[in-house]
């Protein structure tokens, strides 16, 4: 299986951006590295590290700490940039005219946020000639499966990930991650095996089982007659279900970790 490129390896050339974009990225780079503020560069860029598919981005991605959320934004709103703090519990974003970096602290439906164990298991690179971590493609391709959106959906990122990155990935952590969520994972990976039917061995034979079991024994369970777990998959596509059909949405407590108004955000 071919696969992107390894660890330490450079991005095979930086992308292509303006002389402004440039100077951007690279001033908010070196500005979070000059207060110590930990950070993992995240989408197009990492994306194109671990699958070696390059798109021109109209933004950065940084994954951060939630407790450095704050003193980031207060960093760099002091260097003249605005900020907007679109929905705090998950993305706050920096801008400088056109172009856009976004801070993520965890996933927009609010079942994770980025936590130690990112950085611990981050890739060490080089971006416009600053060294920098990437996320790790396990947390990009758990990120990823949540997006369910009409205009939007994931699904062939994740394939490509597990693609090239099959051989690579810690999948028992990859499975702890998804947790409770476990049908999602399960269902991306059947998607896997059909898109890619020669490459299937990507995925080990022991989390197969270990799904597959799991689905076997809830067959004749049912869950909460009230809650709508799509929520969780796509905000727009559900929200039927929530304001006219009056399920409980599954991103907000008990159900979820979020709050009514974080939801609305």
């Amino acid at each position: 299986m071919k696969s992107a490129a390894t660890a330490h390896d450079a991005l095979p050339g930086d992308p292509p951006t303006t002389d402004a974009k440039n100077s951007f990225y690279k001033d908010v780079l070196t500005s979070l590295i000059g207060a110590e503020i930990p950070f993992l560069v995240g989408g197009a860029y990492a994306f194109r590290y671990y699958t070696g598919i390059v798109r021109d981005t109209k933004d950065l991605d940084l994954f951060l700490r939630s407790s450095d959320q704050a003193r980031a934004m207060t960093l760099l709103a002091n260097r003249g940039y605005p900020t907007e703090h679109t929905a705090p519990h998950w993305l706050t974003k920096i801008r400088h005219e056109r172009e856009y970096v976004d801070l993520i602290v965890g996933l927009a439906n609010g079942i994770g946020t980025v936590t130690d164990s990112w950085f611990d298991a981050a890739v060490p690179n080089e971006l416009f000639g600053i060294p920098v971590r990437l996320i790790p493609a396990e947390e990009m391709l758990w990120s990823k499966a949540f997006i369910f959106e009409r205009d939007r959906f994931d699904g062939a990122d994740i394939n490509h990930l597990i693609r090239a990155q099959g051989s690579k990935l810690d999948w028992r952590r990859l499975r702890d991650l998804f947790g409770d969520q476990w049908p999602v994972f399960l269902a991306h990976l059947v998607m896997y095996r059909y898109v890619y039917p020669a490459e299937r061995d990507a995925v080990p034979e022991w989390l197969w089982k270990d799904l597959l079991l799991k689905a076997e024994s809830q067959l004749s369970e049912r869950g909460p007659a009230d809650v709508c777990y799509g929520t969780l998959l796509a905000r727009t596509q559900y929200q039927v279900d929530v304001e006219q059909w009056k399920y409980a949405d599954a991103r907000v407590v008990p159900y979820g970790r979020l709050s009514a108004h974080q939801a609305s955000q």
